[in-house]
């Protein structure tokens, strides 16, 4: 019997006003990305989101915020969503990605109801440099060891084509599996004009490789989930993933891109035999 594949949807409730200077994101101020940007999503708006993920077989939804990590009034905001959506929509799973976080803001979360926490290490810690310096590798991977601690479940991955080498790669696999996550969200740089660094160098046989090599390092992971950038990346061989090991997608937008109509992410998976997972291991 074939693998299901699990399906998660990602919500913006906060977009574009990070000041930090991550030279892959879009959403911080200092690059000037045309993008849609705000302080807080209308609630109506993201229990539509929540709804319209649900109807098409999500069971994960992760509640997004553009910022360093959280602070008193981000918390509040995050929860009180927390709480709408679960009246509206129990059958998901709430995830929250709201940047670096101590262990008692995790406390908080879970007892709103959150149930995963999404917090990515990015990169290799030697290389993180080169593309953050406003704030350390050392703290994200803190948050994450916080969200263990917290007896919450750990969502932690990465990008690909940052400019990074394939040694970077391999060292932030392994930090990666020092964490024991249950998933692993593997995103494939999609460039923005706005942006400093070059376009994506990886062809799809090499990006295909890399998800084969998560999979192998990190063996326990629950979930390797092809996220951002999967359309771009993989264009008419998306289908390709799931052979190299991935068995999770993110369906419908990301961030601040556009992905591919949820209905047709549901046909590749019947095309190839695909069960979409009903409830959450």
């Amino acid at each position: 019997m074939k693998e299901e594949i699990f399906l998660c949807s990602i919500c913006n409730i906060n977009s574009g006003t990070c000041n930090e200077d991550c030279k892959f994101c879009s959403q911080s101020v200092r690059y000037k990305a045309d993008i849609a940007r705000y302080k807080q999503k209308p609630l109506d708006a993201i229990l539509q989101e929540a709804k319209t993920a649900r109807d098409a077989g999500a069971l994960g939804f992760c509640l997004v915020t553009a910022d360093k990590g959280l602070n008193e009034k981000t918390l509040k905001f995050v929860c009180d969503v927390a709480h709408a959506v679960q009246e509206v929509a129990p059958e998901l799973r709430l995830i929250a990605c709201n940047g670096t976080a101590t262990l008692e803001q995790l406390l908080v979360l879970k007892e709103a109801g959150v149930k995963a926490y999404n917090h990515n290490l990015e990169t290799s810690r030697d290389f993180y440099p080169q593309i953050c310096t406003t704030h350390s590798w050392d703290e994200r991977y803190e948050t994450c060891q916080n969200v263990n601690k917290a007896g919450m479940v750990l969502i932690t991955g990465g990008i690909f084509g940052l400019g990074e080498t394939q040694e970077d790669r391999i060292s932030m696999l392994g930090a990666l599996n020092s964490l024991n996550p249950t998933s692993v969200p593997i995103n494939f740089y999609h460039h923005n004009e706005a942006l400093e660094l070059e376009p994506n160098p990886l062809h799809i046989d090499e990006a295909l490789a890399l998800i084969k090599l998560t999979r192998e390092t990190i063996p326990h992971a629950m979930r390797i989930m092809v996220a951002g950038g999967r359309e771009l990346m993989f264009g008419e061989r998306q289908n390709e993933i799931f052979s190299h090991g991935a068995n999770s997608i993110v369906i419908g937008n990301y961030l601040t891109t556009s992905g591919r109509v949820m209905s047709k992410d549901l046909e590749m998976l019947q095309s190839l035999h695909l069960k979409v997972a009903t409830k959450v291991k």
